[in-house]
């Protein structure tokens, strides 16, 4: 498992995430939406859209976070993903990404804008390779990565999955 976790990383020059994992963008549109055609939370234009590879290996996840656009996640290999979303009114949800239909899974999840997320691998000793399209493209402007203080005031009744997708 390590070795494809490396020939992963290798072939396709991922980079430490933020948020956990690793990452590249592998594409932003040419076209912009002007700042006029966004609603009022964004600061300056957007590409119309952004893609990017994100990896998780059973020694990584991916910490509570939130953007202001829907993020759309694409299995492609490996273990499944498990992704929890907080909405803004802090209802808890949980998700299972793979490839597995006939017990649930999906190869595809949608994120609401403005929804906290984290995920994780399921399987120990693994990994999990996804894709990640945010529309309007994504900006780091946009991203907010959540503290485990601040995200148990404002959701008490989860502070035990908090606690454990936080990085403090």
């Amino acid at each position: 498992m390590k070795t494809r976790i490396k020939e992963i990383i290798n072939e396709l020059n991922l980079m430490p995430h933020p948020e956990g994992g690793y990452f590249i963008e592998t594409y932003r549109s040419d076209g912009t939406i002007k700042e006029d055609s966004l609603n009022k939370t964004y600061n300056g234009e957007r590409n119309y859209s952004t893609c990017i590879y994100f990896l998780l290996t059973s020694n990584t996840f991916s910490a509570f976070h939130k953007i202001r656009q829907d993020e759309i996640w694409h299995f492609y290999e490996g273990s499944p993903i498990e992704l929890f979303t907080i909405s803004v009114n802090g209802n808890l949800s949980k998700h299972i990404i793979g490839l597995d239909l006939k017990n649930g899974q999906k190869p595809q999840l949608i994120v609401p804008g403005n929804h906290w997320f984290a995920a994780s691998v399921l399987n120990k000793d693994s990994y999990a390779l996804v894709g990640c399209t945010v529309s309007p493209g994504f900006d780091f402007e946009d991203f907010v990565l959540g503290t485990k203080k601040e995200l148990v005031e404002k959701f008490p009744q989860h502070e035990e999955i908090i606690a454990k997708y936080t990085n403090e």
